[in-house]
């Protein structure tokens, strides 16, 4: 690295809304990770406000966009308003497009307050590690403060995340928040998750939000999420976020922290981060750490109940022995449930509860572990996690939120309901191409058969005489393999001379709904010469007569091989009506246009990104100026009715 920072650089990174090109901003971000500056990853297609709302809590220097889908404009311009209008005018943007955006459009940008948009020629000057020193660079100044912002926010938060983001920076800079704090008696839970990495801890986290917003509606829920620095670098990639969907609530607040130290799963300033969110009055606070080994329990010093989530995917039942956790676990979530071995798993990890905790005579059920498939829509597991979770609040802090969560009894463990491919039949590759390595096996074999039998067949014709203790036992051989063919390769090889006759006639004929259709079968050149549509191979022999046939045949026969119709058709040209802008009624106008006069109607639709992408027309700028562009913009069933009426 050229430089070094001067100080902690978080950088927001994401692909714009309708942009499913999320490589670029994939290698942007490492990049800049090994520059030192720690990245709050979004992903692709996200939208301004999720992107400018991520800026705002995480509190970061700057945002890096990449937007290969034509609404850069509006896109960006959208995003510097939005900052703009919440205060954090002080939030560089960058982005790129390669050549979708074009130099006059990134001179608007750049003119409208856009902090640099680069382009294919600025990549060629400076080199790709050349324009991410320069995003870096740029992202180079103190955040200290004291937070105070002269407008009100425009996104709809219950709390105002401006200050409660700043105080944490501020405690992670250095600087003790607690004189700018207001003593608060309430009660406040604070609900630990901890596990190995890649269990699945984001994604339990962001399901129990989910339940706890639609649970009590008028509560508000903050989750602190920490993710491990890179020793070599001092980089960090905060990556909880891009799975969390549902902290875009007005009542729900999330900030990422990066433990600044390899070895640790949290960071030192947790407990002020935690303390500066009780102070804000949030109803229930979560703490996730980073990914942890067997014997981390360093999560209990700062939560009043912990959860650890694990996959079934942890070794042998001794490795069980080595976790701390399962010591000290208020809950223990089974994650990945859906995973080969999971009730196996299950059983193993409720022994080990048991020896633990001297509990040899509870029931299973009755032990606080339960199998999720946080992946999984209204998963039954995480229901019941969710239920148990709010029992231990109430019973270790005596919170209840809102009266009583019902208890329902562990009936039976959660398994997958939305698998594309069934597990019985996730070998259905191999399945296929077993079968088909069975069918060629089996093919070679009946064709040894057959030209056994032709040779066979004629030995016994040719007009020397043979002793009849000759031709009888080859009379016996001849029977033995007919029995070994087939029926249906025997009535191949009989049917061979009237299939060479069909083909050798003027017309190909069959019937189609008890109509006779007729096709020529051969065609003239342009030099005048009559060619045939199909030819057949002159074999002789009965096997290479049958393997052709079980291996290729004509047009229209099994195996398909020179495809499924018998004859190309005529007549007409392979033409397609393309039609896709703006509303229904004007491209349904235009199909009706270039079909007129056409033999076929084969209607071929371009729609719109924000059909494409399932959302809703709206007057947002992200959004309004992608409607009906390159598309057609199809909104509901009425709308779809009149595109094809």
């Amino acid at each position: 690295m050229g430089f070094s920072l001067q100080n902690k650089v978080r950088i927001v990174t994401a692909a714009s809304l309708f942009d499913g090109h999320d490589a670029a901003i994939n290698i942007m971000r490492r990049i800049m990770q090994a520059k030192g500056a720690e990245i709050i990853h979004l992903g692709h297609n996200r939208s301004v406000a999720e992107i400018v709302e991520c800026a705002i809590e995480e509190d970061v220097q700057g945002i890096a966009i990449t937007s290969y889908q034509g609404g850069h404009v509006e896109f960006f311009k959208y995003m510097k308003d939005l900052l703009d209008e919440n205060g954090c005018g002080h939030i560089k943007i960058f982005g790129g497009g390669g050549g979708t955006i074009l130099p006059s459009e990134i001179e608007e940008l750049h003119n409208y307050g856009i902090t640099r948009i680069y382009s294919p020629d600025d990549g060629r000057k400076m080199g790709l590690e050349g324009m991410i020193e320069d995003v870096v660079k740029t992202c180079d100044f103190n955040l200290n403060g004291n937070g105070e912002y002269k407008t009100a926010m425009t996104l709809g938060e219950v709390y105002d995340v401006r200050k409660i983001a700043r105080e944490i920076t501020n405690a992670e800079n250095g600087l003790n928040p607690a004189n700018n704090q207001q003593k608060n008696d309430k009660k406040i839970p604070v609900l630990g998750f901890t596990g190995t990495g890649g269990a699945g801890k984001s994604s339990v986290t962001d399901e129990i939000v989910r339940r706890f917003l639609n649970a009590y509606t008028n509560k508000t829920i903050a989750v602190i999420s920490v993710d491990p620095s890179k020793k070599k670098t001092g980089g960090a990639l905060l990556g909880d976020r891009i799975r969390m969907n549902s902290i875009s609530s007005p009542r729900a607040y999330m900030r990422s922290l990066a433990t600044r130290e390899s070895d640790k799963a949290l960071s030192e300033y947790v407990q002020e981060a935690i303390d500066i969110c009780k102070a804000a009055n949030y109803d229930l606070i979560i703490l996730e750490s980073a990914g942890v080994g067997q014997s981390d329990a360093s999560i209990l010093d700062y939560v009043d109940i912990s959860m650890y989530v694990m996959t079934p995917e942890y070794g042998a039942p001794s490795q069980l022995e080595k976790i701390n956790m399962l010591d000290y676990a208020d809950v223990i979530c089974l994650n990945k449930f859906d995973k080969a071995g999971a009730l196996d798993a299950l059983h193993d990890v409720r022994k080990q509860y048991k020896r633990n905790h001297t509990l040899f005579s509870a029931k299973d059920e009755e032990l606080p572990i339960v199998g999720t498939i946080a992946a999984q829509f209204n998963d039954a597991g995480v229901n019941e996690l969710f239920e148990r979770l709010m029992e231990k609040i109430a019973e270790k802090t005596g919170v209840k939120f809102h009266g009583e969560i019902p208890h329902h009894a562990h009936k039976k463990d959660t398994f997958s309901q939305s698998t594309i491919i069934p597990p019985k039949r996730v070998r259905y590759l191999s399945e296929i191409a077993e079968t088909i390595a069975d069918y060629d096996s089996w093919t070679n074999e009946q064709a040894a058969i057959a030209t056994k039998l032709y040779q066979l067949e004629g030995t016994l014709s040719v007009p020397t005489p043979l002793s009849s203790n000759v031709k009888d036992e080859l009379q016996n051989i001849k029977s033995t393999l007919e029995k070994q063919l087939h029926p249906e390769c025997k009535k191949l090889i009989q049917d061979w001379p009237q299939l060479v006759d069909r083909y050798k006639k003027e017309f190909y004929e069959f019937k189609v709904r008890d109509k006779i259709i007729k096709q020529p079968l051969t065609y003239k050149s342009l030099s005048g010469t009559i060619l045939s549509k199909v030819i057949l191979p002159k074999y002789k022999d009965w096997g290479d007569i049958l393997k052709w046939q079980l291996q290729e045949n004509v047009p229209g026969e099994f195996p398909f091989t020179a495809g499924v119709f018998p004859l190309k058709r005529e007549g007409e040209d392979p033409t397609r009506m393309f039609a896709g802008e703006g509303g229904p009624e004007r491209t349904n106008r235009r199909f009706h246009y270039v079909s007129i006069g056409q033999p076929a109607k084969r209607l071929s639709t371009a729609f719109d990104s924000v059909t494409l992408y399932g959302e809703d027309p709206g007057h947002r700028p992200d959004i309004y100026g992608k409607v009906g562009n390159s598309g057609v913009s199809i909104a509901t069933v009425d709308d779809a009715k009149k595109l094809y009426s």
